[in-house]
């Protein structure tokens, strides 16, 4: 990789320059970022991290192998508008973009591209994120490869068919809110068991961690490691049983289907508003 030209500065942009420097990726001379107009925001990732930030789009994608595209989704057909005589089929087009499809990435740029669609997550600002990527048949085997580089910088990278992208969205896109929601229920709990709140939060914190892991290394179901902690007529069935009453596993699943609908539907409508609204 000789340089990555990234367009949108927020906090996913952010979160993979600081994966990719801490893992001596590319060369901080060789990321470069641009926005539409938050100069103050540049201005300090440049600082924070001894990048190049420039309004000159020559400058920006001069021998540029990698394009990231990190702006706002609803910002799509002005930004690619705006840079779209740029692109190259022979550079990496990498999107963050959530709900936007490699096919409305080509027409915005009007012509073919190598493209990299990604569905990251908010952990990646700890580098722990799990993304989930798809690609379109233009991108090579070697772009392929840098691909999975770059998310393995801020945690776990898979890839899928774009038509499981929004599946992806319900599970592990949402997935980081849904942990949160579980461990305020437990916050709460221990609130009303008469549990001091910082001493809660890192019983709570640990224990999951601590679960997290037994899945991660152990060959076995988190069913089978669920029953083998639950003794019949102990602590741990009484609290599965109240769980089971309130259909929490059903509740779940639910959850997770009525995300992966919604990222549909979303995206859907903003593929379609983007093309009607591409700058031609």
């Amino acid at each position: 990789m000789k340089k990555i030209a990234i367009v949108g500065a927020g906090s996913m942009a952010e979160a993979i320059i600081s994966g990719i420097l801490e893992n001596n990726l590319i060369d901080r001379k060789n990321v470069w970022v641009t926005n539409h107009a938050n100069q103050e925001r540049l201005a300090k990732l440049e600082v924070r991290y001894g990048i190049n930030q420039t309004y000159d789009l020559n400058l920006l994608f001069d021998q540029a192998d990698i394009v990231m595209l990190a702006m706002k989704p609803k910002d799509a057909a002005t930004a690619v508008a705006g840079i779209h005589e740029f692109l190259t089929e022979q550079m990496l087009i990498v999107s963050v973009l959530a709900g936007v499809s490699m096919d409305t990435i080509e027409t915005l740029a009007r012509k073919p591209l190598s493209i990299a669609r990604s569905m990251p997550n908010t952990s990646a600002a700890v580098g722990k994120s799990a993304t989930a990527i798809a690609v379109n048949t233009r991108v090579s085997k070697e772009q392929l490869e840098i691909t999975k580089k770059l998310f393995n910088t801020v945690g776990l990278a898979k890839f899928v068919k774009e038509d499981q992208l929004d599946a992806v969205t319900g599970l592990s896109g949402s997935g980081p809110a849904y942990i949160y929601y579980l461990i305020e229920a437990m916050e709460n709990s221990a609130d009303a068991i008469g549990l001091d709140k910082p001493i809660a939060k890192e019983l709570i914190v640990q224990t999951l961690i601590g679960a997290a892991e037994m899945v991660k290394n152990s060959s076995k179901t988190a069913r089978q490691l669920r029953q083998e902690v639950t003794s019949p007529g102990g602590t741990t069935e009484a609290g599965i049983r109240i769980l089971e009453e309130f259909s929490v596993q059903e509740a779940f699943i639910s959850c997770i289907k009525a995300a992966a609908t919604q990222s549909k539907k979303m995206g859907t409508a903003l593929c379609s508003e983007l093309q009607v609204g591409k700058h031609i």
